[in-house]
């Protein structure tokens, strides 16, 4: 296996060349790109630019495969993106906002709880200081079952302890398909607890950077149309879905799936003479076939427009894929189902065989290094939010059922893990390739009360009870 400099996996951005190229400084971010025809933002504007964690592209290929179907720390691997690939995130962390509850009950608690926590105030200060970052399929849910054990957790985190106090938490999700809104609104729902979209990360959700580089892009996955709204709520303002192409083109897909509502939903058009600059994969796709072709011909065209065909040394144009796992948990009662990991597979197995070259392609979600950067945008911003304190707490708890993402890449950023058995993982004392560094739990809260235990004590209630205000001499009737 390939190894790389520590250097490669700190959390502090590398050193970037001062001096650009005369032909990188003359390109707007539009036009930007590095050779393998990927985005590289420039300065200022609206997003963050996050650099590769490797550079050297023969090696990478070489073990491409190998590496995205078995990460693993053990081979030191920080990043799944097989090339050299910097990844722009957005500056500002969120678009929009759920208003939190003002219901009298609430506000009253929220007065006696105040009364214990000034009391109280270095615990306090140990509950500021401290986070989670909970993935959701096979952690909080299975598809639109919610977990029982979680909805205590976050009752637990929401208020209901000794102190009254909402801990800081934010959902880390390589999930999609959806707008934030839509599936915030999804989980309040399910879980019973309030989701704001402020707290909430799905693996897409920091590709709205994008729309600063791509104009034209085909978004695919997620079911019916969805998609477009949230590529065209991140601000693409050109997006088009496949079905559009199947509407100008049915014999584009022989094996296509296209109904008559998916004939009044989509936005035919003069595909001919239209260039596409990337191709997004946000989610599952829910017509495989369909998506297969018209990738295949995108990748294979002259600069990205369709009915064309590459030259031989010809670069294709850029793919990027929302997260890259093989698996995920639903309500199925078997083992985990395909993720778009698998999909992911065949695209570039499919792409080999047909060009004989590599392909090149951009992973965002998790275990990705800019994932977690953005992550903590959020998580600083959801801090001021409860909090009025825009800083990042020093002990942050990432809980999830996946070790080849969720704890490969909260260990490589330096978060404590913690790995439960209602998911992905079934085995035995912890993962072998990645071992969670907090402990393996039956279930989320059990891995909530072990990092509560340590960061506040043993003896830290996990209950309200508003007695405790009377001892303030001010107890509210």
């Amino acid at each position: 296996m390939p190894r790389f400099e520590d250097a490669d996996f700190g959390v502090d951005a590398a050193p970037r060349d001062p001096r650009p190229s005369d032909a990188q400084a003359a390109l707007s971010p539009r036009e930007g790109r590095h050779p393998s025809g990927q985005v590289i933002p420039a300065e200022g504007g609206g997003t963050l630019e996050i650099p590769a964690s490797r550079s050297s592209l023969g090696a990478a290929s070489a073990m491409m495969h190998h590496l995205s179907i078995q990460p693993s720390m053990r081979d030191r691997r920080g990043s799944r993106n097989s090339f050299g690939t910097s990844l722009p995130i957005p500056r500002s962390p969120r678009m929009s906002r759920l208003s939190r509850s003002s219901r009298p009950s609430v506000v009253r608690r929220d007065i006696l709880a105040g009364q214990v926590q000034s009391m109280q105030s270095e615990l306090v200060e140990k509950v500021k200081n401290m986070a989670f970052a909970f993935d959701i399929d096979g952690v909080l849910a299975h598809g639109n079952e919610a977990i029982e054990e979680a909805k205590v957790a976050l009752r637990i985190l929401n208020g209901d302890n000794e102190l009254g106090i909402q801990f800081p938490y934010i959902l880390l999700t390589n999930g999609g398909g959806k707008t934030e809104e839509a599936r915030c609104a999804q989980l309040t729902e399910v879980l019973g607890h309030p989701i704001s979209t402020d707290q909430f990360i799905q693996s897409h959700t920091p590709m709205q950077a994008l729309s600063e580089y791509y104009d034209n892009v085909l978004v695919l996955g997620g079911e019916g149309f969805k998609i477009r709204d949230v590529a065209e709520q991140y601000g693409f303002k050109n997006v088009i879905h496949p079905k559009d192409i199947v509407a100008w083109d049915p014999t584009i897909s022989p094996c296509r799936r296209f109904t008559e509502e998916d004939k009044k939903l989509a936005r035919p058009r003069d595909f001919s003479n239209f260039k596409f600059d990337a191709i997004l994969y946000f989610a599952e796709s829910y017509d495989q076939m369909t998506d297969f072709q018209i990738i295949s011909d995108l990748l294979n065209s002259d600069n990205g427009q369709l009915l064309t065909r590459a030259t031989k040394d010809q670069d294709h144009i850029p793919i990027y894929f929302s997260q890259g796992d093989l698996l995920c948990p639903t309500e199925h009662k078997g083992p985990p189902r395909l993720h778009l990991g698998a999909i992911r597979l065949a695209v570039e197995a499919h792409y080999k065989a047909v060009s004989g070259k590599e392909l090149e392609r951009t992973l965002y979600g998790k275990p990705e290094r800019a994932t977690y950067i953005y992550a903590d945008e959020v998580l600083a911003a959801w801090m001021e939010e409860l909090y009025g304190e825009k800083k990042l707490p020093k002990n942050i708890y990432m809980v999830g059922d996946n070790p080849a993402s969720d704890i490969i890449g909260g260990n490589m950023y330096g978060w404590n893990t913690c790995l439960v058995r209602t998911g992905v993982f079934q085995g035995g004392e912890n993962d072998e390739l990645n071992p969670a560094n907090f402990g393996v739990f039956p279930h989320v809260l059990e891995a909530v009360k072990a990092a509560l235990a340590k960061e506040l004590g043993p003896d830290f209630k996990l209950k309200w009870d508003p007695r405790n205000a009377a001892t303030s001499g001010s107890a509210i009737e």
